[in-house]
């Protein structure tokens, strides 16, 4: 869709498994840092762990700025302005990745380095949605198509948007020995909530603060943190003693439910992925990935159908929908041809009116195609991608071809009303037109060269510089040609 832009930042977004202690979170990322102080771009960084870093782009659009919880945390990375290092944002972060990624698999956790993209708006650069009749099997056959994102090359900060099995304890009161106490449900309830989960009890006046100060009761987290040191919370009973609340509640241990997310409706499971290497466009990793997944067996005996442009209607089959970047991609190249095939049946109109032939436009516009020989072998020596600027580059040179073009037919029909034979007036147009010709590509080429080895408008300028010469160099030749075919088998019938 777009190149990486060669911003001053990155993010590196920590994950570590649901049920981590904040303490745990904090040393891994900080077993981070210590290797990104050692990069030599990397002016400074801070960290942000428990809470999402400020609001930036990514933020927004990926919605980390909704990450809370003591297993998350973000290493917002700051480098050297773009005029004191030689390596572009982009190589920077595939090189600290692979060296990130071992160091955060050592101890459980998945990373995923973040830039800061120029678009477009998506979950992930590669997003696979899972349908299916039940969600606990959709699951299933998400950790397998994850596995396929891990061993597939160029594949790379694979996740999925699903927590990690964590247990749960239910205290359940026994009434009859609570009443036997003389201890209402409440009380304990009340008591286990202050013990773990704290309370506030009142606020406290102090002379050098603005506001009071909240008085917060609970229980150290040494004291918390175990089933056994909450059942041995005592209370008291009217008669005076001190009941343990192990004789009054009953724990079964039971597992968490968890979050379920939904899209239009319907129950999806979400694994995500970059890419990063020699083919950075995810079009050649959904390839191989497409190959990959349908070669995966399912107990219900049938292909897992996948889809590329559209939500499946029903979910009563195990179904794959690719999104991410390649769902832009393909609406803004499909929507830019659809322009572009309009604009071509809007000029053979408007050429008609002009000629008064039918034949004649195809003539002008045969040269359009023709740009494709100077645009892509550009691009490979550039070795720049064919990127939506550089489809605007090849529909915005049709143009300026198309103009070529009318200049060399029109001065044909010039010398024609003069009486030249058709033979003299084609070669004389192809010598005497060929100067302003030649002057439009320079204009264009200088023009575009201006943004040239901008990061994003690379492609356009690629796009006009080698389309404009191409054309010019081909339609000076194959236009007066293919006008002289033209006429010549026109007059002969």
């Amino acid at each position: 869709m777009l190149p990486f832009d060669n911003k001053s930042e990155f993010q590196v977004i920590v994950d570590m498994p649901e049920g981590s202690t904040l303490e745990k979170t904090a040393q891994v990322t900080q077993d981070l840092c210590q290797y990104l102080s050692t990069v030599p771009e990397v002016t400074d960084y801070q960290t942000y762990i428990g809470i999402a870093s400020p609001f930036n782009f990514n933020g927004l659009i990926r919605h980390y700025f909704l990450r809370k919880g003591d297993n998350v945390a973000d290493i917002q990375v700051n480098l050297l302005p773009k005029w004191k290092r030689k390596a572009q944002s982009h190589e920077i972060a595939k090189r600290v990745r692979p060296i990130l990624t071992e160091i955060a698999r050592k101890h459980g956790a998945r990373i995923k380095v973040a830039e800061v993209p120029p678009g477009p708006p998506v979950l992930r650069t590669l997003v696979a949605e899972v349908y299916g009749p039940n969600y606990e099997r959709q699951v299933e056959l998400a950790a397998k198509i994850m596995k396929v994102f891990e061993n597939t090359e160029g594949v790379v900060d694979v996740d999925w948007y699903v927590e990690e099995k964590q247990p749960k304890y239910l205290f359940s009161v026994d009434k009859e020995k609570a009443a036997l106490s003389g201890i209402s449900t409440q009380e304990i309830v009340s008591t286990l909530k202050i013990a773990s989960g704290g309370k506030e009890a009142g606020l406290a006046h102090l002379p050098k603060e603005r506001e009071d100060v909240p008085i917060f009761i609970r229980l150290p987290r040494s004291e918390r943190s175990d089933i056994a040191d909450l059942k041995e919370i005592y209370l008291f009973s009217p008669n005076g003693k001190m009941v343990p609340v192990s004789e009054l509640v009953k724990v079964k241990k039971t597992r968490r439910a968890r979050n379920i997310y939904h899209k239009n409706l319907k129950p999806v499971v979400y694994v995500t992925g970059d890419v990063a290497g020699k083919e950075e466009s995810p079009v050649y990793a959904i390839i191989k990935l497409k190959k990959a997944i349908k070669k995966i067996v399912i107990p219900e005996g049938y292909e897992i159908k996948q889809y590329s442009t559209r939500q499946p209607f029903l979910t009563d089959k195990f179904a794959l929908k690719w999104d991410g970047e390649w769902q832009i991609t393909y609406e803004v190249f499909r929507d830019l041809g659809l322009a572009f095939a309009a604009v071509l049946v809007i000029i053979y109109i408007l050429i008609v009116g002009w000629f008064r032939s039918f034949s004649i436009p195809f003539v002008i516009m045969a040269p359009i195609p023709l740009s494709l020989i100077g645009i892509i072998p550009a691009h490979a020596l550039m070795g720049a991608f064919f990127t939506a600027t550089s489809m605007i580059g090849f529909i915005a040179g049709a143009g300026i071809v198309v103009r070529n073009s009318i200049i060399l037919s029109d001065f044909i029909e010039l010398r024609l009303k003069e009486g030249m034979p058709l033979d003299k007036a084609v070669v004389d147009a192809g010598a005497i037109r060929f100067r302003p010709m030649l002057l439009t590509a320079m204009a264009v080429v200088v023009g575009a060269s201006v943004i040239l080895f901008d990061p994003i408008f690379q492609g356009l300028a690629v796009s006009l510089m080698a389309g404009e010469v191409a054309s010019t160099l081909f339609s000076r030749m194959i236009v007066p040609v293919l006008y002289y075919l033209n006429r010549r088998g026109w007059r002969h019938k």
